[in-house]
């Protein structure tokens, strides 16, 4: 007989939105995981198909459509069909706030010519090319 519910903490692993049931476990009880809108307090709250989890993880707010249980925590391809992402879209950034400087991942440690930059942009809230 196929599962027609499962707990919150199993069914976050499960989708992969964290590495393990004891992180899922915290997040519930930090008051970090709605379900239809409302907190909940215990990992062992069960889920079903059409709830809406709203889970934060890492500052970033994941809106989630449960589509199924779950009955393993398998390959991201198999985690995706679980649920539908509900997750607005970023709001633009405000063309009154400077460009934020970027570097190429992977392109080591600045230099110090842009440790100075790095450290004026901290202070004057702008970033001077010179």
């Amino acid at each position: 007989m196929p599962h027609t519910s499962i707990r919150i903490d199993k069914w976050l692993w499960f989708t992969r939105k964290v590495k393990t049931r004891s992180k899922a476990t915290r997040l519930v009880r930090d008051g970090k995981v709605r379900v239809n809108r409302e907190k909940i307090s215990r990992a062992s709250h069960a889920v079903r198909v059409g709830d809406v989890v709203t889970v934060t993880i890492a500052r970033r707010v994941h809106v989630l459509e449960v589509l199924a249980p779950g009955h393993r925590r398998g390959p991201a391809t198999e985690a995706a069909l679980l649920y539908t992402d509900l997750t607005p879209a970023p709001a633009p950034q405000s063309p009154f706030q400077p460009a934020r400087p970027e570097r190429d991942r992977g392109s080591g440690r600045p230099t110090k010519r842009e440790r100075r930059q790095i450290d004026r942009l901290r202070r004057d809230g702008r970033y001077h090319e010179s």
